[in-house]
């Protein structure tokens, strides 16, 4: 489908699922080159980036743990200005390396929260890896390790991200119609 509708907002396909995994495994290749040996923690920021860390994980050729952690900053369309932490880290990162897989960064505020709150638990090193970065949004200096896509600040849903919870599901990723 090149457009969809969810709720009451139309879409039309802005990236392709082609794409976007051509994209990701440039990025495995990459962690893959330069994480081995390393034994990092791979920290999957839930719910956008469960698609995005499922399908990076399976292209990951050196032993790796991963964990799920759940924020929100988000209502609608916009972020909320503020986080909500819902689902804890339990395993110790003391000393070790840590890769954040985020969906999209666009204000920074939910990655810069993260590193923050993850510095005080004395990791070796933090390294970002997201599949969507908006510099035009961005209000923090973060500058991600591995990027797939710099996109434009539309709204964007698909391959994980979410318009009130709904759209998570496609395989490609959307920008809405103006």
């Amino acid at each position: 489908m090149s457009t969809i509708k969810i709720l009451d907002r139309n879409f039309i396909i802005y990236l392709s699922e082609l794409q976007i995994q051509q994209t990701l495994l440039s990025i495995a290749q990459k962690m893959n080159n330069t994480l081995f040996n390393q034994d990092p923690l791979f920290i999957c920021v839930l719910n956008g980036s469960f698609m995005f860390a499922s399908d990076l994980f399976k292209e990951i050729n050196f032993p790796c743990e991963i964990t799920f952690l759940k924020l929100a900053s988000y209502k609608g369309t916009q972020s909320s200005g503020k986080i909500n932490q819902l689902v804890g880290l339990k395993e110790n990162i003391e000393g070790r390396n840590i890769v954040l897989i985020e969906d999209i960064i666009d204000t920074g505020l939910t990655i810069t929260y993260l590193i923050n709150e993850l510095n005080s638990l004395k990791p070796a090193s933090i390294k970002i890896a997201t599949l969507l970065l908006k510099p035009e949004a961005l209000k923090f200096d973060i500058k991600p390790d591995y990027v797939g896509f710099e996109v434009p600040n539309k709204f964007l849903v698909g391959y994980g991200l979410d318009y009130n919870g709904y759209g998570r599901n496609f395989k490609h990723i959307y920008s809405e119609i103006e």
